[in-house]
């Protein structure tokens, strides 16, 4: 995968770390490596970082929602941290609902819930 996206094990999750602007084939490069790793690892909860996105439109948005949707399938709780206020109003703006995936303010927020589930 190239510079898009990163995804790495934290204690029983796979934190997923989109780093820049991504297209329709480094998505499905991601969506097919984070759904194997999900089986491998057989992780509690996929953690979507986006905090490196400036701007997120109806791409980005499918995007993170298919993540979580591919996680779910695969019984994992899909977190996503690091979304910036003028995100968050984008989103709604667009009609955007990510209901899949639960929001958590840190990293650190996100593995204190799954922990506690």
């Amino acid at each position: 995968m190239s510079g898009i996206a990163s995804i790495h094990l934290v204690e029983n999750a796979l934190l997923v770390s989109i780093q820049d602007d991504v297209n329709d084939t480094e998505i499905l490069e991601l969506q097919d490596s984070l759904s194997r790793r999900i089986a491998q690892d057989n992780v509690a909860g996929v953690i979507i970082d986006i905090s490196a996105l400036e701007i997120v439109d109806t791409f980005v948005g499918r995007v993170i929602a298919q993540l979580a949707g591919i996680s779910k399938l695969l019984d994992a709780k899909t977190y996503v941290v690091g979304m910036r206020p003028a995100v968050a109003m984008t989103l709604v703006e667009l009609g955007m609902y990510l209901p899949e995936a639960q929001t958590a303010l840190s990293l650190s927020h996100a593995l204190s819930q799954l922990r506690s589930d």
